[in-house]
């Protein structure tokens, strides 16, 4: 797939409409940014196009109004948080389409900067509707997706637009995230380990079948593990289990196997009588989880080993906490793991949701690699999928 980058358009005075993801959290009571990471993500694309003199026009979405208009997911607190990381007015129509924002748009001069209010205050942006994509291609003269997190969703945003624009281009972040992403399903440098935890085996069973032909290892934890467990005929008391995909677990341990990839699977547990912070809790053998009891977290055996893979690994892939480390004491397992990923000499990519934010709370993010900023798309693409956000980039 041919790809351009943001640096191969000549972008002096043209109308330049950036798709970036500024689907941010909003403080409930004053409305405020609590988290600019993906504003922040997006600088260096949109600086750029400031620097290169184009007329800079950002979309984004925020939330879900299903097509509404929802005060509440306005992007202008967005708006105003982007002034003041670019240091400079930051144009905010009342809408992403329409007379009014089209003479905006017409009106701007070079270097400028308009960012749309949330495209998906309008259902034909999730639809992909063709005329819906005709009014925001009918802004610009050259298209820019720097927005991997909304990549693998074919909206008007991301793929009909695309299509309708001859001049396109990555930006810089949607650029490293298939240059890191791509290069785990490339040509990984060896031993490659795939980390997968999570609540539920039916989130990973695409990703567990793609990966099962490209690992060394697999290494399972979180509640999906119990599943697994159970297709081996072991116990897991009052432990989360998808009983309807107790099979398909089977069936992926068995496909593992003919590819002589070994699926590591926890040794011991740590269990309580319900998930609450502070709750007494004991430590128990794979196959010794009492029937009163639920797992909630890996023990210290299964830590230990998995940071003995982890710690040879020359490329690491983690998406999935180890436990509900939300809750403490059911955070070690995770913090630990985040740990050894850091400490590893290889490359690290944490694929999104929240396995970012476990090693945000471990304090490791600094050390790892590449964090993915799309928990969806980044699992689509492991999974061996063509993200139409991508796919419309296509030259």
């Amino acid at each position: 797939m041919a790809v351009k980058n943001i640096d191969e358009l000549e972008l002096a005075g043209k109308r330049v409409f950036i798709r970036v993801d500024f689907n941010v959290p909003l403080d409930k009571n004053d409305r405020q940014v609590t988290d600019d990471t993906r504003i922040r993500a997006a600088l260096p694309t949109i600086r750029r196009a400031i620097e290169q003199k184009a007329k800079v026009i950002l979309a984004s979405h925020l939330g879900r109004p299903k097509g509404k208009r929802v005060a509440e997911l306005s992007l202008l607190p967005v708006a105003e948080r982007l002034r003041d990381l670019l240091e400079k007015d930051v144009v905010f129509p009342d809408d992403c389409v329409g007379a009014g924002v089209k003479k905006n748009v017409m009106d701007m001069s070079d270097g400028q900067v308009v960012l749309l209010e949330n495209l998906r205050f309008h259902e034909e942006e999730t639809k992909n509707d063709p005329a819906f994509a005709e009014k925001l291609a009918s802004l610009c003269d050259v298209y820019v997706n720097d927005a991997f997190g909304t990549a693998h969703r074919a909206h008007a945003s991301t793929a009909g637009i695309a299509a309708l624009v001859p001049e396109k281009a990555a930006g810089y972040l949607m650029e490293k995230e298939l240059k890191f992403l791509g290069g785990l399903m490339e040509d990984p440098e060896r031993p490659f380990i795939a980390i997968l935890g999570g609540a539920k085996v039916s989130d990973k069973i695409g990703v567990i079948d793609n990966l099962s032909k490209k690992v060394d290892r697999l290494l399972i934890c979180g509640a999906m593990a119990y599943t697994f467990l159970r297709a081996m005929n072991m116990p897991a008391g009052n432990s989360l289990v998808e009983d309807d995909k107790i099979k398909t677990a089977a069936k992926l341990l068995d496909k593992a196997k003919t590819y002589n990839v070994p699926v590591e699977l926890p040794l011991d547990h740590v269990v309580a009588a319900e998930l609450a912070a502070g709750v007494e809790t004991m430590t128990v053998a794979r196959d010794k989880i009492p029937a009163d009891k639920a797992a909630y977290d890996i023990g210290p055996l299964t830590i230990g080993k998995y940071a003995e893979y982890i710690g040879k690994a020359r490329t690491i892939f983690w998406n999935g906490p180890a436990g509900v480390f939300e809750t403490p004491p059911f955070d070690k397992g995770t913090l630990a793991i985040g740990e050894a990923v850091a400490n590893s000499s290889g490359v690290s990519v944490i694929g999104g949701g929240d396995s970012v934010a476990a090693v945000k709370k471990a304090g490791v993010a600094d050390r790892i690699t590449h964090i993915s900023t799309g928990g969806g798309a980044s699992l689509e693409f492991m999974e061996g999928k063509v993200l139409p956000g991508v796919a419309a980039l296509d030259t």
